[in-house]
């Protein structure tokens, strides 16, 4: 007898996707927002701001870990060498990450980070067909040419070689790559991976405040709270996100990840940020082909029957 809307296990099942959904949204608008808190913060430089996002995360991480009860995992991946050497893998590629990505938008390169991200879901697909085994289906090949186009045209028109955007995409799929071999919770991988790149980041700034290079420590109350919020600002979209995955199929997922990129576009045309003929036709070929690649995402499919006698 099927259930009635009104039967207290679909109404949570309900709540459980709405809860999954708002937080995901929650965690591809915080991502979509980075550029804002980049260009406000703009007086400190890229590595700097890197330093503090390392620094920060730690001790912010740890009380969202505390709360979480997740401290048996954080002791077991500190007991697991190769668990550990693989998140030492991952750390140094979402470093070079963040670094790009700050530079880009502190060099009025918001459009390249935003491409970057458009790219890189479709990048992941290549990337689980190459290395995984994964299956290209037609849909998705489409989606990747076309991207692939979009890049070719930037790249061959002159305007701009899309080195930002590539590098952000190259190094965010090698991270998720590393990652998918970890198996460590979202919150666990991500304290784990700032905790060791900690001990570089805290030398680097107490040189630099010693020197009386640093933007922190300056008598600018302002400045010195808005590095500190680069901590929660790190780890707070990967909770949301984390939450999101346990609750929402993988086509939901992929079809939320493309807020952030767009807010990171539309951010991008406020500050006013040139955007050519090439940058339109490029842009215009990387929305359509993420557009092929939501619509095969979420169109359903024709269940695989077994031959008979199977």
């Amino acid at each position: 007898m099927p259930q009635s809307s009104g039967d207290p296990e679909t109404a949570l099942n309900a709540a459980f996707v709405r809860n999954g959904v708002l937080s995901g949204v929650l965690a591809f608008s915080m991502w979509g927002a980075f550029p804002i808190y980049f260009k406000i913060a703009d007086g400190v430089s890229a590595l700097e701001m890197l330093a503090h996002r390392i620094v920060w995360a730690v001790p912010f991480g740890a009380l969202i870990i505390l709360m979480r009860r997740q401290w048996p995992q954080v002791r077991t991946i500190l007991g697991d060498r190769r668990t550990l050497g693989l998140l030492c893998v991952s750390a140094a590629f979402i470093t070079v990450n963040w670094l790009v990505y700050i530079w880009a938008v502190q060099n009025e390169q918001i459009f390249q980070a935003s491409l970057g991200y458009y790219i890189n879901p479709l990048l992941l697909v290549v990337a689980g067909y190459l290395f995984l085994g994964e299956r290209l289906r037609r849909l998705q090949s489409a989606a990747v040419v076309l991207a692939a186009g979009g890049v070719a045209v930037l790249a061959i028109s002159g305007a701009q070689f899309p080195f930002i955007a590539l590098t952000l995409a190259a190094s965010f799929t090698v991270y998720g790559l590393v990652r998918k071999r970890v198996v460590v919770g979202a919150m666990p991988g991500l304290f784990i991976e700032t905790l060791v790149l900690l001990p570089i980041a805290a030398v680097y700034l107490w040189r630099l405040i010693g020197s009386g290079a640093a933007a922190f420590g300056t008598h600018d109350l302002p400045l010195a709270g808005l590095l500190l919020l680069a901590g929660p600002l790190t780890v707070l979209p990967l909770l949301f996100f984390a939450i999101a995955a346990r609750r929402l199929r993988l086509a939901t997922i992929g079809f939320l990840q493309f807020i952030g990129p767009t807010g990171q576009f539309l951010i991008g045309v406020y500050y006013g940020e040139p955007l050519s003929v090439p940058h339109m036709v490029c842009f215009g070929m990387i929305w359509t082909a993420v557009a092929v690649f939501v619509f095969d995402a979420v169109r359903p499919r024709e269940p695989v029957r077994n031959p008979a006698g199977a």
